[in-house]
């Protein structure tokens, strides 16, 4: 059996199994407006915010994932509801900042026809993260707009927010074999885009760096997209 070193990304559960199961079955059922993402979406919704270099707070995370106040039957099913939400985006902190990657909460083959995928979890979950994004695409982009936007493209196309646009992109997302080939990146590519976000920009290097007895001179400078439902 070959060892696996430790800088090998390993997946790693955002939620315990019965939490997991008892969020999905509460976001899937009639207590949810039908305008609310679904376990999946809000899954990669809060993984991109775990990403992203802005804050959120839970009352505006939440806001986001179910639209309108859903009707908990009592204040221990809301507590419980929202915690799990909450644990789900600082688990994801502390899997990237352990330099691991989320265990996504779905198969990651894609089977059938289009149609049979439409609604593959993948998809759904992608469009969570792609909001997630658009929220603050400035710092998702920012300086290292090229490489973001190729990190992102798998998620992008996944999505299918891009399909009326991109009718290429669309076709590519459409084909299961390259569907599923594209979700297996994904795990992967949060870590990737984690550290691309947290990495120090490059300085300058100084114009006429100190001399011995004399004053040096510095020119440093600083470093210098929608909803699915």
């Amino acid at each position: 059996m070959n060892d696996i070193t430790a800088d090998t990304p390993q997946p790693v559960p955002l939620l315990e199994d019965d939490r997991l199961d008892a969020l999905f079955e509460f976001m899937d059922s009639e207590r949810v407006s039908e305008e609310a993402l679904d376990l999946f979406g809000a899954h990669g919704l809060l993984t991109a915010l775990a990403i992203s270099t802005v804050a959120h707070d839970r009352d505006e995370r939440h806001a986001l994932i179910f639209d309108t106040t859903p009707e908990f039957d009592d204040d221990q099913q809301r507590q419980s509801v929202l915690e799990a939400l909450d644990a789900l985006i600082d688990n994801a902190v502390d899997v990237f900042e352990g330099g691991n990657v989320p265990d996504l909460p779905f198969d990651l083959e894609f089977e059938g026809s289009d149609e049979d995928n439409e609604e593959h979890p993948a998809r759904l979950w992608c469009a969570g993260f792609m909001e997630g994004v658009f929220l603050d695409e400035e710092a998702w982009f920012g300086a290292q707009e090229e490489t973001a936007a190729e990190l992102l493209l798998p998620f992008m196309t996944l999505s299918g927010l891009f399909d009326e646009e991109d009718p290429e992109l669309a076709a590519l997302g459409q084909q299961p074999a390259e569907a599923t080939r594209l979700a297996g990146q994904l795990a992967e590519l949060t870590l990737d885009l984690y550290l691309l976000q947290r990495a120090p920009a490059e300085k300058p290097a100084p114009k006429g760096g100190p001399t011995k007895g004399g004053k040096g001179k510095s020119g440093s400078k600083g470093p210098g997209k929608r909803s699915q439902r």
